[in-house]
């Protein structure tokens, strides 16, 4: 597998992580956990986090692709 595909698999699973965590924001649960604590829920977080580092590395990784420094 070249780092081009790769790269572009690590975005499409980043964005799809990203979207699952910004849904989640809007569920009753974290609603009621950010209006108590002013935070997400941890799985909310880790989704959007994780989904961002996935989907930067995935673009960079697509972009450059094979290219030698």
């Amino acid at each position: 597998m070249t780092p081009r595909v790769l790269g572009i698999i690590l975005l499409v699973v980043g964005l799809a992580l990203l979207v699952f965590g910004l849904n989640s924001t809007e569920s009753f649960a974290d609603n009621v956990s950010e209006g108590m604590t002013g935070r997400f829920t941890d799985k909310t977080m880790w989704y959007l986090i994780g989904g961002g580092a996935l989907a930067v590395g995935g673009a960079v990784l697509a972009l450059r692709g094979g290219r030698k420094i």
